[in-house]
């Protein structure tokens, strides 16, 4: 007999980690009250063409080749990645469990197929170079000169904010080294596009990026993850090809109404789109877009700013520096239990994450979360799953605390 289980009934909860953010209302609305459309129905590609003109207003690009991919961030990435080549000679940096999971990527994509077959899993291609720099730590210019002046590779890879460590690494320093090395460099923004306020096209030493759907641009349901290649990447697929189909560059990019370069009237098909997830990824790029991206950094800035000095006075010490997540130690007496900490919040419908890697440390994100009484609702919940721990916080001068914050902030304004 065939077991028919009860229906699923997920709880709502706080999303407060690395990502994915909690859903704006009106893109799940846009996503419910979709017609039943075909892929191929003409509202749906009129949502993607707009969708594509949305998306390069808030990559700040001119670049034709912008569009989404069917997926998750991971699939964005896989589309990026796709025109390294084996035996390719590629250098990435790594300062967190993200940019060395693209590090891995990197290097099942650049090995040959001896060097593929020694280590499926886990290859160690002879013409990729891992840069690890420790935990904590960012990607600096320093760093990328001296490994691109030496190595001269034909592709350079760079995650722009890395979410298992919660560091910025030197974006604009990454750039000017792939200019004076020749190197085609590949940006993970995963984590910064909608949240931090730059525009890609300040970056020339960048040919190609991707982000995702789940933090800044905070468009769940599953839908596309935004990417963005300039006319020398794409250049180099047509010439040398790239081994997939589905998140083939410029094959994708047909169905978005982008064909030899140029803007079409209409797409071609590629993939099966849903009408769903289109309507729901236009309202979430339209709601970027009405907010503003100066505005929305400078909130992600100020909201982060306020949570930092509250876990700050509760005796942990913060190591990021990123605007949407901190990263902290817990006090010395709770050193050790920072998984404890995070699942006994989880089991309350309170979504803090730990790191991945070692160091194990926690992880209290703000992705959606930008107003007062947003922050004080976090602060708030960590303070009592500290307690329940034996922290021995004062909540009310925790509390307090954030309220002269908020009001003197607003008083300089």
């Amino acid at each position: 007999m065939t077991n028919i289980f009860p229906e699923l009934l997920i709880p709502e909860t706080l999303a407060a980690g690395p990502g994915p953010g909690n859903t704006d209302p009106r893109v799940l609305a846009a996503f419910s009250n979709a017609g039943l459309a075909d892929h191929m129905q003409a509202d749906v590609l009129r949502g993607m063409i707009e969708c594509k003109m949305m998306l390069r207003a808030i990559w700040g690009t001119k670049n034709v080749y912008t569009y989404g991919v069917g997926g998750t961030g991971f699939s964005g990435l896989d589309c990026l990645l796709s025109a390294i080549l084996p035996g390719d000679t590629v250098v990435a940096f790594t300062n967190g469990t993200f940019s060395g999971i693209d590090a891995l990527t990197i290097r099942m994509k650049a090995a040959t197929r001896e060097e593929l077959r020694a280590n499926p899993m886990d290859p160690k291609p002879a013409s990729v170079t891992v840069v690890t720099v420790p935990h904590g730590q960012s990607v600096t210019e320093e760093i990328v000169e001296r490994v691109l002046a030496e190595k001269k590779p034909k592709w350079a890879f760079m995650a722009h904010w890395e979410t298992g460590s919660g560091r910025i690494n030197d974006l604009k320093g990454f750039s000017d080294a792939c200019l004076r090395h020749g190197a085609l460099g590949l940006i993970d923004a995963v984590s910064s596009l909608g949240v931090d306020d730059f525009s890609i096209d300040d970056y020339p030493g960048v040919v190609g990026w991707a982000s995702c759907p789940q933090k800044g641009v905070l468009c769940l349901p599953l839908t596309y993850a935004p990417v963005s290649f300039s006319d020398r990447y794409i250049e180099e697929v047509r010439t040398s090809g790239c081994q997939t189909y589905v998140h083939h560059p410029i094959l994708e990019a047909r169905h978005w109404g982008i064909i030899d370069g140029k803007d079409a009237a209409a797409g071609a098909y590629h993939r099966t789109h849903s009408g769903y997830a289109v309507a729901a990824f236009h309202e979430a790029l339209r709601i970027n877009l009405q907010q503003g991206r100066a505005a929305k950094a400078r909130d992600y800035a100020h909201h982060e700013q306020a949570l930092r000095q509250a876990v700050t006075a509760m005796g942990c010490e913060v190591t990021s520096n990123m605007t949407s997540l901190v990263v902290l130690n817990l006090p010395k007496e709770l050193a050790g239990r920072e998984k404890e900490l995070v699942q006994a919040c989880r089991a309350k419908g309170f979504g803090i994450w730990p790191t991945l890697s070692e160091p194990v440390q926690v992880r209290i994100g703000i992705l959606n979360q930008l107003s007062e009484a947003a922050i004080t609702d976090i602060v708030g919940r960590f303070a009592v799953a500290m307690n329940d721990m034996g922290a021995g916080v004062n909540t009310e001068e925790i509390t307090e605390g954030l309220r002269h914050h908020y009001k003197m902030t607003m008083a300089a304004e």
